[in-house]
């Protein structure tokens, strides 16, 4: 199999429980960049949470690239937005009503900031900002031309308030949006047909790379549109929910233990180039 792009998840995947890349996960995606392969940060995180990853492996520059907010927006290193599907006020109201069915934070995520009318903010939604290095602006009114690429339910880690928001949203709003689970105490909402899976298309026609020319590695959720692909190498972590491990062409060591890398390395064993 010939690879020329590779897709990698961040929280889960690439990155350890401790958020780390390994020395030998670095190495080994440096040594596919020195080969031609185009190394691709995919996150829900926006760009500024991918940078400091990035920085590690060695991507930097306008011709290299990473994919946020779950597939929303591509960016260059260097921070030119590529493409972006943004989310306007009237879908905000929607998703205030939907913050009724449960007891959850909202926030709503824009390139450069993020936005949430609510003052009582749980830790997690505060370590969502603090960890994507982003600032959160508390804001109560929104106007008519607001725009946002992606929103974000959030509870406390002990709590199951987005379980019983998942479970209360009408069927609608699944058609209307794309809205997954990244981890079991966040859901989150982009415009419908904005996904990690679609992104990566995207990027790999602009750059003249054919599909089967992709590898993708993931573990949740908001990674399952790479999964969908019948025509990407699909590598799932050791960790992976089981939707993604049944689509997987092949399941790796966990994030814990150089599942990427030890992919990485088969990859390019047998004539990625």
């Amino acid at each position: 199999m010939s690879v020329k792009l590779l897709a990698i998840d961040l929280d889960g995947t690439l990155l350890t429980s401790q958020q780390t890349i390994d020395d030998f996960t670095i190495d080994t995606l440096k040594e596919a960049s020195r080969k031609g392969i185009k190394v691709v940060l995919c996150s829900g995180r926006p760009l500024s949470g991918i940078l400091p990853f990035a920085k590690k492996l060695g991507i930097s520059g306008d011709s290299e690239y990473a994919i946020a907010f779950n597939g929303a927006v591509a960016q260059s290193i260097d921070g030119e937005v590529i493409f972006s599907h943004q989310l306007k006020k009237t879908d905000l109201d929607n998703f205030l009503r939907f913050r009724k069915f449960a007891n959850c934070n909202i926030d709503f995520e824009t390139t450069h900031k993020f936005y949430s009318p609510d003052r009582d903010l749980c830790l997690n939604m505060l370590m969502n900002a603090v960890f994507t290095r982003n600032e959160l602006e508390i804001r109560d009114e929104y106007s008519d031309d607001f725009k946002f690429v992606k929103c974000v339910f959030c509870c406390n880690s002990d709590l199951d308030e987005v379980e019983k928001l998942w479970n209360k949203l009408p069927q609608w709003a699944f058609d209307k949006y794309e809205i997954v689970r990244s981890f079991y105490h966040l859901a989150e909402i982009t415009v419908r047909g904005a996904s990690k899976g679609h992104a990566v298309s995207e990027l790999a026609e602009r750059l003249s790379i054919k599909e089967d020319e992709v590898a993708v590695f993931g573990d949740q959720g908001n990674d399952l549109s790479m999964f969908e692909n019948p025509n990407f190498y699909k590598v799932a972590m050791g960790n992976a929910i089981e939707q993604i491990k049944d689509l997987a062409t092949v399941v790796t060591a966990d994030n814990d233990h150089r599942g990427v890398a030890k992919a990485v390395k088969e990859l390019m064993k047998n004539g990625a180039r």
